[in-house]
């Protein structure tokens, strides 16, 4: 009998019990709430979101990762599989639970004031409240150490003036963790997005992450008082070590997108027949679906191995790279060659597969292109940075 791709490598022995139990209920949410109305979501390009994060944060999921204020304070593997799940169903999905959770809640659980996590993290952890992260800019996104949006002091008050770019969340958001450049370097603040002088124009006629809302940040003189400040850091590392997190969900998330992908296309390829026999059992289609099924089995252990090493203490944002390097690339490809297996039927929405494609070319843009992961690791492996 035919065997699922991923027990040919015994993923589930490699899980305990409570990882196992928080990936299913995630699965579980996903086939009941979420795939229903995907390619509905999708083809409208808009999203629930609000109703979404209240659902989400009902199940426990965002911010699960993160220790108090109302944060579930699991694994790191167990928030990875959570990850693969909802991406399973659609990048978006992921996207809106990584910008809240690994993205604005972690920026402000970790670099924040006690007043600021108190006042945020609760709501943002039962999705009452909805956070986005604004760093990339329209000429700065692989290099934010350019950015122009600055913060200068006025009295005892901040006013922040530019504008941020491909900011997910951004047009629903309640709080945004913003980055500007100040007279001693790069900072962050927590933007309440009800301040005057601050909007989020929704990004439209996108063609990938459609099931997802995607802004810019405009802020016109947006005035903040000291304590909207993130107190405890200075400089990239505080926006750079939020992004090495979110990079962390995506290693897991996008397999989760490839297994779709490959799980379609092998039950399209049994039961659909061409010169009166399935097509799976052609030696071409065969090899298709063995090679994509040797990589989405590599990814996965290389995504659980990256999680034992974040729950270790001992990853290193090198380490991210690779994963999200590798799982991204391969999870494209998997997403492409199940389409060569539907056929014309593989670029409908009745199908899960372009979807899945259209959505990765994003992830293998955001929160570091390829090129970028690229370079990381090969500045890793030889000691010089080629891009400065």
């Amino acid at each position: 009998m035919p065997v699922h791709p991923l027990d040919l490598i015994a993923a589930d022995s490699l899980l305990d019990e409570e990882e196992l139990a928080i990936r299913d209920t995630v699965r579980q949410f996903g086939v009941d709430r979420l795939q229903p109305h995907i390619a509905e979501w999708f083809e409208a390009g808009t999203l629930p979101a609000r109703d979404l994060a209240r659902e989400l944060g009902g199940l426990g999921v965002l911010g699960m990762h993160l220790e108090g204020y109302g944060c579930s304070g699991t694994s790191a593997v167990a928030y990875g599989l959570a990850c693969m799940e909802l991406e399973a169903v659609d990048s978006g999905i992921r996207s809106l639970v990584s910008v809240q959770g690994s993205l604005a809640m972690f920026a402000i659980w970790r670099w924040g004031s006690e007043e600021q996590k108190q006042q945020w993290l609760p709501a943002m952890a039962a999705g009452e409240a909805i956070g986005c992260f604004g760093l990339t800019e329209p000429d700065f996104g692989s290099n934010p150490s350019g950015m122009r949006t600055r913060a200068k002091r006025d009295g005892s008050d901040w006013v922040l003036t530019g504008t941020k770019m491909w900011i997910t969340n951004g047009a629903v958001a309640d709080v945004a963790v913003v980055w500007a450049q100040t007279d001693d370097g790069i900072r962050g603040f927590v933007v309440p997005t009800d301040s005057p002088g601050f909007s989020a124009p929704v990004i439209k006629s996108k063609l990938s992450l459609r099931a997802s809302i995607t802004s810019e940040l405009v802020l016109d003189n947006v005035r903040l008082p000291d304590s909207a400040v993130l107190p405890e850091v200075s400089g990239l590392k505080g926006p750079l070590s939020c992004l090495t997190e979110a990079r962390f969900g995506i290693v897991f998330g996008v397999v989760g997108a490839a297994r779709d992908c490959l799980e379609t296309a092998i039950d399209y390829s049994v039961n659909r027949e061409q010169f009166d026999r399935p097509i799976a059992g052609f030696q071409l289609t065969q090899k298709k679906l063995a090679d994509m099924t040797v990589e989405l089995d590599k990814a996965f252990l290389l995504a659980l191995h990256l999680g034992r090493l974040k729950d270790a203490g001992v990853i290193t944002s090198e380490m991210v790279s690779v994963g999200k390097l590798n799982n991204v690339r391969e999870a494209i490809a998997i997403a492409r060659e199940s389409r060569t297996i539907l056929g014309g039927n593989g670029i409908t929405l009745e199908y899960p597969v372009l979807r899945h494609a259209n959505n990765l070319e994003s992830v293998l843009t955001y929160e570091g292109t390829e090129e970028i992961h690229t370079l990381v690791i090969g500045q890793a492996v030889t000691g010089l940075a080629a891009y400065r």
